[in-house]
């Protein structure tokens, strides 16, 4: 063994696992979990007391730092949120993805994934003072390039993004989708579609996604918010989920609500995935990190394994990435150590709205490739 962390508790969804246990890992990998495991030459970390968790996916970030102006530092972000995977959202274009390759992902000691922008220059007018929906000039669609670098690039690419909605398609409504599709076929690729005010309606887009396509955003507020005003889930949207499409946060500036969150889980339908969609403009509030994201799901009613859940096993399910989000032995050698802290935590949504909530995850730790990895 190269590392054990030591006696903490062991919340593994993807193996219904939930106690007390020892956690080893060796070349770069998870290499067992028991009650005990003998030390020998291994570095051992103590975490009694603490929460081991497959390393944490965060499957909406934007960390095309110094490539866009909303990109923030990845390796900051996920030191002190627990992410061991960041997968970026479409930061990136099939014009300028191989600056993003060379200059981040290839640099970063924590593992970058993307999902590649159908538009030529991925998010390039997201700022304090300018805002151009990139979708909504249809020249900048490039499903023929965004093609050949998908392919190319099978290794950290990990799907095809697009951004539709009032603000970032404007008069296009879902002809940047239609195009998008295109192209996850052409690749077979899964769609991550981000959605914001309409039009197009969140009915327009959903019934064009596909088993295994995410819609982000799912959560947000009205309009296009995926419930009734009576409070019930959206026929499409549970004709969309019978047939196999994945709803995330992707909490970010202007995307979750509390409002809907509660409608959503008292009628039964929890995210998919849980995902802060961090950027330059919200990472000060009101999304901040994953963990935060992840606390207001707990403090809202999802039980603490279900909230893991949606941020490992689910995610990896997502990703198409099943070595991911799992400490089942042989998997990638990725851990986060987390606290569930008591108390009173100010929390807000992207409208306004607080909440009081009584608990608070917090990130203690990581371990990625098999070796501890935090600033303290």
């Amino acid at each position: 063994m190269d590392l054990i962390l030591k006696g903490g508790r062991v919340i593994d969804p993807s193996q219904g696992l939930d106690g007390v246990r020892d956690v080893g890992f060796a070349d770069g990998k998870v290499a067992a979990i028991a009650a005990s495991i003998p030390k020998g030459t291994a570095e051992v970390r103590d975490v009694s007391g603490l929460i081991v968790s497959p390393g944490l996916i965060d499957l909406h970030t934007h960390v095309y730092w110094g490539g866009t102006s909303l990109g923030i530092d990845a390796e900051e972000f996920c030191r002190t949120s627990g992410v061991t995977t960041a997968v970026d959202t479409g930061s990136a274009g099939p014009g300028n993805f191989m600056g993003f390759r060379k200059h981040v992902i290839e640099r970063s000691q924590t593992r970058i994934l993307a999902y590649l922008h159908v538009s030529h220059a991925g998010i390039y007018g997201f700022s304090n003072t300018v805002m151009v929906g990139e979708s909504e000039d249809i020249r900048l669609m490039d499903p023929v390039t965004a093609a050949q670098v998908a392919d190319a690039n099978r290794d950290v690419i990990v799907g095809i993004k697009v951004r539709v909605g009032r603000h970032a398609s404007g008069d296009q409504g879902v002809a940047p989708l239609d195009i998008a599709l295109q192209v996850a076929d052409e690749t077979g690729m899964p769609l991550m579609c981000h959605i914001d005010e309409p039009p197009p309606t969140y009915e327009d887009v959903i019934n064009k996604l596909r088993p295994g396509d995410v819609l982000t955003h799912a959560f947000r507020p009205f309009p296009n918010a995926p419930c009734t005003v009576q409070g019930t889930v959206k026929p499409a949207v549970l004709a969309a989920r019978r047939r196999g499409v994945l709803f995330d946060i992707g909490h970010g500036m202007g995307s979750f609500s509390f409002k809907t969150a509660r409608a959503m889980l008292a009628n039964g339908f929890p995210p998919d995935t849980i995902s802060s969609d961090v950027h330059a403009l919200c990472i000060n509030g009101p999304a901040y990190d994953q963990v935060t994201t992840m606390s207001k799901f707990l403090c809202l009613g999802m039980s603490l394994s279900d909230v893991i859940k949606a941020s490992t096993e689910t995610a990896a399910f997502a990703l198409k990435r099943p070595e991911l989000g799992s400490l089942k032995p042989g998997s990638a050698g990725d851990a986060t150590i987390l606290s569930v802290d008591e108390g009173s935590f100010d929390y807000a949504d992207v409208i306004g709205e607080h909440l009081d909530g009584k608990m608070k995850i917090k990130s203690r730790g990581v371990v990625v490739g098999g070796k501890w990895w935090h600033p303290n």
